[in-house]
């Protein structure tokens, strides 16, 4: 038992900064546990035998002279078979059991194990005994859920020969395998490693991002595409949209595993996604949402200093799941409250402020982390497969206060992301949702393009830019307009704000409370850009012969109901392979939806569009 001189005792306490002396040999980041009550604290500033602790926990009650124990290591993940499906606050700490014991709310010192270790899990081997091993490879499986395997790993730093591999029932803390290396030395592997949050899990090589992150939202997928393994950064005044926008992406991006971390927002914003996402079907799989996610609650009346924590727990799950071979998600809303977190600790360290009060060290900091994303070649083999890719993406919403998109959180973002998805308040006071700014939002990874014409359509790229110049001569217009009116433009310049009015209510707006509109397949995306176009170039050729758009419409039966109605519904038609076997549509929603096609009220998005085309082509 350690002697009672080796303890430190708390000497002052600042809300959730504590000062402990007596803690000479301790580490910088070692957790330790604060008071009569062993909250949770982490060690971040040491001078001489003093050390200022950030505690998890709340410090209501705490007095000087309590005692402060050291455990020797760093803030850790427990990690294995156990962690989808859960729901954890900042130090992965599992909420539902949590209630359990100390009923809804979370009791001071209360020790719950990340994973349970007495569920018993079926473990089937993929390697046999004399193989040889390394850091990363697989050596066997555990279905997980309905959807993910969880692939058991040589922990890192362990390399040799298998010795002894157990297949059949077993918990996460048995032993599994042994490995004997060249020194002789025999390593025990269980499904369960313990990996430190701060440190990012190590990889052969980072390569660059070419593929898209496909999230059936139409603004990302076709004006401003995140790559898989890219970094973006949404951010946006109060009430634009930040966390539905995340919602979204977490719903419906093409990542295997998503973790989406709740830090320092409102509870009810938590309640809602706890409450919607197990009952959301997975678009690519028609099982339940939550078999491929894990949450992290930190919400904003929950300890401050956890806020830092929860963003590196969240990011050491989606590496973890990377390094078995999954693309992973992961979604941080939002990064301010963690920033202002750091803040208030700065402050109450008393090192010297930087901009607006934040740590000099807050672009070091942002940097770091988002860092953590990209496109890696994985350690280590699954079977016979080498050289395996797979990738960590990372979105970010950032709540500027004010709207202020200069402050210093946005733009240290803004320096490391390089997909930037800007909310306007004005437009989402229009009602015009997701409110991503179409003239200040951009995506820099050049690649993606070439992927779209290669993938979805050749003329993906033409599509998008000539769309994009239309919507920036509408801007130019729309000031013309104000200061004249409509009337006094030229026929062609009033055509130009019927199509980009078209673009803005079938392409740009998105219902993420409509069944079909919630997620918008890449296909069908391509299809309601180009009908637009294709219309623009016949109204263009006709006015350039002289006509005006009254004329045409009243030339052209079912034209005018084209421009004002069918188009911009077109998106709330499903494709036909939505409603099929396996199909993203199911159950009652299913039933709905084709119950309205049966009596005719609803088209088939291939009928529909046909229907309008047939229309437009009419226009000579």
């Amino acid at each position: 038992m350690e002697k009672e001189e080796n303890y430190g005792k708390i000497r002052r306490i600042a809300g959730p900064l504590v000062e402990a002396n007596g803690m000479r040999g301790r580490k910088m980041y070692e957790v330790v546990k604060v008071g009569d009550l062993g909250l949770i604290g982490e060690i971040i500033k040491i001078i001489g035998d003093v050390a200022s602790i950030q505690v998890y926990e709340d410090t209501s009650g705490l007095t000087p002279g309590e005692r402060v124990e050291g455990t020797g290591h760093s803030l850790s993940v427990e990690l294995g078979p156990g962690v989808l499906k859960s729901i954890y606050d900042g130090i992965q700490r599992p909420l539902e059991l949590i209630k359990e014991k100390s009923g809804d709310f979370i009791a001071r010192g209360i020790n719950v194990p990340p994973i349970d270790k007495q569920k018993v899990w079926d473990f089937v081997t993929k390697v046999k005994e004399g193989n040889d091993v390394g850091e990363g490879d697989i050596i066997g499986e555990v279905q997980e859920t309905d959807l993910i395997v969880n692939k058991i790993m040589i922990p890192i730093g362990i390399n040799g020969k298998i010795e002894n591999i157990y297949g059949g029932k077993h918990r996460v803390e048995d032993i599994v395998c042994n490995v004997r290396d060249k020194n002789n030395r025999l390593h025990e592997v269980k499904m369960m490693q313990i990996w430190p949050v701060r440190e990012p899990r190590p990889y052969v090589r980072k390569l660059p991002p070419e593929i898209p992150l496909k999230t059936g939202q139409r603004i990302f997928d076709t004006a401003f595409p995140i790559a898989k393994g890219g970094t973006a950064a949404i951010p946006g005044p109060f009430g634009s949209g930040k966390t539905v926008s995340q919602h979204q992406l977490a719903k419906w991006c093409d990542a295997e595993v998503i973790v989406y971390v709740g830090c320092g927002e409102r509870g009810n914003e938590m309640t809602e996604v706890l409450e919607e996402f197990p009952h959301l079907i997975d678009p690519y799989s028609g099982k339940p949402l939550m078999e491929r996610t894990t949450m992290i609650a930190n919400t904003s009346n929950m300890p401050v200093a956890a806020r830092e924590a929860s963003v590196y727990t969240g990011v050491t799950l989606a590496e973890y799941y990377r390094d078995m071979g999954y693309n992973t998600a992961m979604m941080a809303d939002s990064t301010s409250r963690w920033a202002e977190a750091m803040r208030e600790i700065s402050g109450r360290l008393e090192e010297m402020p930087g901009e607006e009060g934040y740590p000099a060290y807050l672009a070091s900091k942002v940097a770091a982390f988002y860092e953590r994303a990209g496109m890696v070649e994985i350690l280590g083999k699954d079977g016979e497969k080498k050289n395996r890719i797979s990738s960590v993406s990372l979105i970010g919403a950032v709540s500027p206060p004010g709207g202020d998109f200069s402050e210093p959180v946005t733009q240290n973002t803004l320096r490391v992301t390089r997909v930037f998805w800007a909310l306007d308040a004005r437009l989402a006071h229009r009602r015009h949702f997701p409110s991503i700014n179409w003239m200040t939002s951009y995506s820099l990874y050049e690649k993606l393009p070439e992927w779209f014409n290669n993938n979805v359509n050749k003329n993906w790229v033409a599509n998008r830019k000539k769309a994009m110049e239309l919507m920036h001569k509408e801007a130019e217009l729309q000031e013309i307009v104000q200061l004249v009116g409509k009337d006094a433009l030229a026929e062609k310049e009033k055509m130009i704000l019927e199509i980009t009015r078209l673009i803005r209510e079938a392409v740009l707006q998105q219902n993420a409370f409509d069944d079909v509109d919630s997620y918008c397949p890449l296909k069908k995306q391509y299809d309601l850009l180009y009908i637009i176009l294709h219309l623009h170039d016949k109204l263009e050729e006709c006015i350039a012969n002289g006509k005006t758009i009254e004329e045409i419409s009243r030339e052209v039966d079912g034209l005018a109901d084209v421009m004002t109605n069918r188009i911009a519904r077109l998106k709330y038609s499903p494709l036909k392979e939505e409603c099929g076997e396996g199909g993203r549509l199911k159950g009652k929603t299913k039933d709905k939806i084709l119950g309205q096609i049966n009596e005719g009220s609803l088209k088939y998005f291939d009928e529909a569009y046909k229907d309008v085309l047939t229309i437009i082509e009419k226009i000579k």
